[in-house]
């Protein structure tokens, strides 16, 4: 009876260990699901993060009317403060008129001084950094004023009252331009070091005016205290007398000038004509000379506009067809001198009517206009994006301001006047600029570039995420073409013909490189290898032509051993001994790389690969991102190839072998065929690994931004960049959420590769798989 009841008790303890073990499955299932789902949702996050930040980039601008405001007098010149709070207006008779924005009316007002019977003839700014804005008089006088805005903030810095006025940098006299009271209407003027420079047509001439400080009768029987009486009386609060110190005239028909402009610090000057001719004047120690001659091509249309973009390098030049074109000097690079000529670069169109004003931003490059039907438009010169075009009014537009904030733009027409809001923080940017060739400011021709910060305040962002990418897979390249093949062949030969004891020191000797920390190896990189490779870069070179004649020598004479002899030498071990002879030619290279450079390069390989090659050198380059970025990648894809070789089952080995194959033909016919699942995995993975890497790079590759398949230059990637420059990027700015944009190409280009090479692993395991 005792045996039926053992029966029983062992089906009641194999049921309870079978429930046991059901739950134990169901647990693993779920956590491990969990796991899975948990991974999929950080991925995801982490992907909408990026995109949340980046997606400011490409927001739809705001630009809209907030205020018409009723009838009002028509004014020469207009401006605002930064918050858009007050505003400044000057009419023809000289009455300075201080308004609020917010409904256009008038809260004070003044009277400039002008000369007796003089009127305001023309207004023309300076350059928009400086502020300076010139009334031209009737009497060919100049008086220069300057707009200043004082803020108060409140107590609890909630709230702040903007009060304008009006200062006058030089003196509230006019200054004579025109002897001979002839109207002042077309003129420019540039601020320089307490000195106003002024082009002005005359009389069939073109005059270039410098006005200066007049000095004190101290300064001039001071001898040697003259400099310091002259300081003195900048610095003092009594009215500054300015005399003019320069004045030139140049033969020309100013009958056919229409408008007149200085830039670049004054060192050129344009002159437009009626013809559509540009002028271009290279201006020398106070004396303008005649530099070339552009004509601006316009097809059954005229120059009806013309500003300068901030900064003064660009001309933007409005045409009677409703068209704005951008025109800079650029640079010859086919001559020898130092020479330049004004070429137009783009254009935007605002609509069919003749563009009436255009007025840059005072912090971007870009600019406002408006034409003779109304339409007001804002534009981007290097994104080449139009923001925005409207209708603000059913007359000409006849004056524009644009606040320096870019917040508010204050439309004046014939017929009316009205503020409209404008929010775009990102202009600068477009799909085209991040990846497309752009035509900057000052350079030869169209580019791939990335230069984020500048300590210039008319710096013109250049944000191409081109050469960023091309680095980034410049650099996994030449890692892939180290670390693949060794890392291949090695793992072929670990697991095929070494032997199975040697196996169990070589392969955890090698995975253990996976625990080097990679901010190591790029310091090493960095500091030791990148020096010692350009102090031996014969021997480099001709290492990579010895080793190979070294290792096929060895294999001859290898073969040509008895087999008796050979036999001695345990099974796998033969390649240990090919160590010293690779060694030995490694010391050999290294030894005779002077020998080689006195030779065969003059003794200097990188004066001779700069100017007999034309291959450019750096110290830092992509050989040693290869080496020491191979060297990283080479311990994953070595582990997971191998794994995959060993893993092939063993009766599809033996039975090729039993078949009459050799061990290479059962390697490359049988094993490889099945393992490459496992090993394209490996590649793609050592792959990945190369193109997220941070530190190597950063540390290795002296992050130019170049555009260059050069194994001797260096280049900047994505991980690099933004590891590089997060730190120093303003928050919220367009270089901020440009950096995240990278961060998501990254992120989109790794989850690509690994899609691809997911698709293609597993219709290599199908194809495979029934072997």
């Amino acid at each position: 009876m005792s045996k039926p009841e053992r029966v029983r008790l062992d089906a009641a303890t194999m049921a309870a260990l079978d429930r046991r073990r059901r739950l134990k499955d169901k647990i693993a299932n779920v956590t491990i699901g969990l796991g899975g789902v948990f991974v999929v949702l950080a991925i995801t996050l982490i992907f909408v993060y990026l995109l949340v930040e980046s997606w400011p980039l490409f927001k739809k601008a705001e630009f809209d009317r907030a205020q018409t405001y009723a009838a009002q007098q028509q004014a020469v010149w207009v401006d605002m403060d930064e918050y858009n709070q007050t505003g400044i207006r000057i009419l023809p008779t000289g009455e300075v008129q201080y308004f609020m924005v917010q409904d256009g009316k008038t809260t004070s007002s003044e009277q400039l001084v002008l000369p007796a019977g003089a009127t305001i003839s023309a207004v023309q700014r300076s350059g928009v950094l400086q502020g300076l804005v010139g009334l031209g008089l009737s009497n060919g006088q100049l008086l220069v004023v300057k707009p200043n805005y004082s803020v108060d903030v409140a107590v609890d810095g909630k709230s702040k009252t903007v009060t304008p006025s009006l200062s006058f940098p030089y003196g509230t006299d006019a200054l004579t331009i025109h002897d001979n009271q002839q109207p002042l209407t077309t003129f420019a003027l540039r601020d320089d070091d307490h000195s106003l420079q002024v082009l002005a047509t005359g009389t069939n001439q073109l005059l270039w005016q410098r006005y200066e400080v007049q000095q004190t009768e101290a300064s001039e029987e001071g001898g040697g205290l003259g400099l310091m009486s002259a300081m003195d009386d900048q610095d003092s609060d009594a009215p500054k007398v300015y005399s003019r110190t320069t004045n030139m005239a140049l033969t020309t028909n100013t009958e056919a000038v229409k408008y007149l402009v200085l830039g670049q610090g004054a060192r050129w000057a344009y002159v437009l004509t009626k013809q559509n001719d540009i002028a271009v004047f290279k201006i020398t120690d106070d004396q303008p000379v005649l530099y070339q001659t552009v004509n601006a091509g316009l097809r059954d249309a005229n120059i009806s506009a013309v500003a300068p973009l901030q900064g003064e390098i660009s001309l933007l030049v409005g045409d009677s067809k409703g068209h704005i074109s951008q025109w800079f000097l650029v640079r010859d690079t086919n001559s020898v001198e130092d020479k330049f000529h004004l070429q137009k670069i783009r254009s935007f169109s605002l609509g069919t009517a003749a563009i009436t004003t255009i007025v840059p931003e005072a912090k971007r490059k870009g600019f406002v206009a408006g034409d003779a039907q109304g339409n007001i438009g804002y534009f981007y010169t290097t994104s080449e994006r139009t923001i925005g075009i409207h209708s603000a009014a059913k007359a000409p537009i006849t004056t524009l301001a644009i606040s320096a904030r870019s917040e508010g733009i204050f439309v004046q027409a014939a017929d009316s006047a009205s503020f409209w809001s404008l929010h775009t923080e990102h202009p600068d940017i477009s799909m085209s600029s991040a990846w497309g060739k752009v035509w900057y400011e000052s350079y030869p021709e169209p580019t791939y570039t990335w230069q984020s910060t500048s300590g210039n305040a008319d710096f013109e962002g250049k944000l191409s995420l081109m050469p960023l990418t091309f680095g980034t897979l410049k650099a996994a390249f030449y890692a892939m073409l180290l670390a693949a093949p060794l890392a291949i062949l090695g793992a072929m030969y670990t697991a095929v013909f070494m032997s199975p004891t040697l196996r169990t020191k070589v392969k955890p000797a090698i995975e253990l490189m996976q625990a080097l920390p990679t901010v190591i190896l790029g310091f090493l990189a960095g500091l030791w290898l990148a020096p010692a490779i350009e102090t031996n870069l014969p021997g480099i070179i001709s290492l990579l032509i010895v080793t190979p004649i070294v290792i096929l020598l060895c294999g001859f004479i290898w073969v040509q051993i008895p087999l008796e002899k050979r036999n001695r030498i345990p099974d796998g071990w033969a390649p240990v001994i090919l160590i010293a002879p690779i060694l030995l030619a490694g010391w050999a290279s290294f030894a005779s790389s002077q020998t080689i450079e006195l030779q065969f390069f003059g003794g200097d390989i990188r004066h001779w690969l700069t100017y007999e090659a034309g291959i450019k050198f750096d110290q830092r380059n992509s050989l040693i991102v290869g080496l020491a970025m191979g060297f990283a990648v080479i311990a994953p894809i070595f582990s997971i190839a191998e794994d995959a070789l060993f893993a092939v089952p063993r009766h599809l080995t033996n039975g090729s072998l039993a078949l009459g194959a050799t061990q290479w033909q059962t390697l490359t016919r049988v094993v490889l065929p099945t393992a490459s699942p496992g090993i394209f995995s490996a590649v793609m993975i050592g792959f990945g690994r190369a193109v997220g890497e941070t530190m190597i790079v950063l540390m290795a590759t002296g992050n130019t931004a170049v555009m260059e398949w050069n194994i001797f230059e260096g280049m900047r990637t994505l991980s690099a960049n933004v590891a590089v420059e997060m730190g120093e990027a303003e928050v919220g700015s367009t270089h901020f959420r440009v950096l995240f944009l990278s961060a998501l190409v990254l992120f989109i280009l790794t989850f690509i590769l690994n899609t691809v090479a997911e698709v293609v692993r597993s219709r290599l395991r199908k194809k495979y798989g029934s072997l």
